[in-house]
């Protein structure tokens, strides 16, 4: 990851996405278990699709204009080929369909490298050549993937595959504004990391899987229970908490440049995503599963990952952004 955000040549970039691809498949395949083998398959299968697909733009615009920097696509048709390359390498829509899947197959740590960590090098490509790409692309893209990480985590009852969802609408939002204000796009998917980090990690301490496993947290970790809360209200994008601010921006400068009917559609598709976020928020705190512990305990976490998750998670609660405003 670190080679690609570092490279300026494209063939160093390629390179660094190859050797990211192949390190992340044995976490993936890690489980004896015939599911997360099949998830590392479709992963490596879509990874090496999208690294010919981006070998061949940037092959294509060093040939027309004789440059391999990341940052002069010049080339129009190379610039579409990248940008499709690299929709796909993170899951966006309409290539968003293997990362529910590997998501599925793969436990809870290696779904947060996924939907964290493994977006960095892609994201950081698009932001390089944000300047060369076609808004009407960027738009569609974005606007696909809201409809589509709405609509797909409505029915989801496992939790992977509902934050693989929710990842795909969060992208949908970075992708929309990633041409008109590339600043604003690494803003919202940034935060988004932050948001996702302390809540995989959560759901890692309660073993939670399922709608159904979490339906008990309540019983014995009310404090986790009341952290999973705000931080899926928080991905929502509810106002006094943190995930608003990069809504709030992105849909700002969507009006800003005339986009108000794109700002509109792209605000009712969210409350797909909302939906869901609620329905699980409900499940969590608001209904009362029969008591299986005897006696009362309070907080059951691991010592070294609470350390982390209570960095993360007020960050990702607690709106600094808006405090000035507030102060005022």
């Amino acid at each position: 990851t670190l080679t690609v955000t570092t490279a300026n040549h494209w063939m160093t970039a390629w390179l660094g996405l190859e050797l990211n691809m192949i390190s992340i498949l044995p976490v993936i395949a890690k489980q004896k278990h015939p599911r997360s083998t099949e998830a590392a398959t479709k992963y490596f299968l879509t990874q090496a699709t999208a690294s010919a697909l981006m070998l061949f733009a940037s092959t294509i615009n060093a040939w027309q204009t004789g440059s391999w920097n990341i940052t002069q696509l010049n080339n129009k048709l190379s610039c579409i080929l990248m940008i499709a390359a690299l929709a796909m390498k993170m899951g966006a829509a309409p290539t968003h369909f293997w990362l529910p899947e590997v998501m599925q197959g793969a436990t809870l740590a290696t779904a947060l490298l996924i939907t964290t960590w493994q977006k960095i090098a892609p994201i950081t490509l698009l932001y390089m050549i944000s300047n060369h790409t076609e808004p009407i692309i960027t738009l569609s893209i974005g606007l696909l993937s809201i409809l589509v990480g709405g609509w797909g985590g409505f029915n989801q009852t496992q939790l992977r595959k509902m934050m693989a969802y929710s990842s795909i609408a969060h992208l949908g939002w970075t992708m929309t504004v990633i041409s008109i204000a590339p600043n604003i796009a690494l803003t919202n998917i940034i935060i988004y990391m932050i948001m996702s980090a302390p809540f995989f990690m959560l759901l890692m301490t309660t073993a939670s899987k399922t709608l159904q496993t979490m339906t008990t947290t309540w019983t014995h970790t009310p404090t986790t229970t009341i952290i999973l809360m705000l931080l899926l209200l928080s991905m929502a994008g509810l106002p006094p908490l943190t995930g608003f601010t990069p809504k709030l921006l992105i849909l700002d400068n969507l009006v800003t440049h005339k986009l108000t009917l794109m700002a509109a559609t792209m605000a009712l598709l969210s409350l797909l995503s909302l939906t869901f976020y609620l329905r699980t928020t409900y499940l969590l705190t608001s209904t009362a599963p029969p008591t299986t512990t005897q006696s009362i305990t309070t907080w059951r976490l691991k010592p070294h990952q609470n350390q982390i998750t209570a960095i993360l998670a007020p960050i990702a609660l607690f709106n600094i952004t808006i405090l000035p405003t507030l102060l005022t």
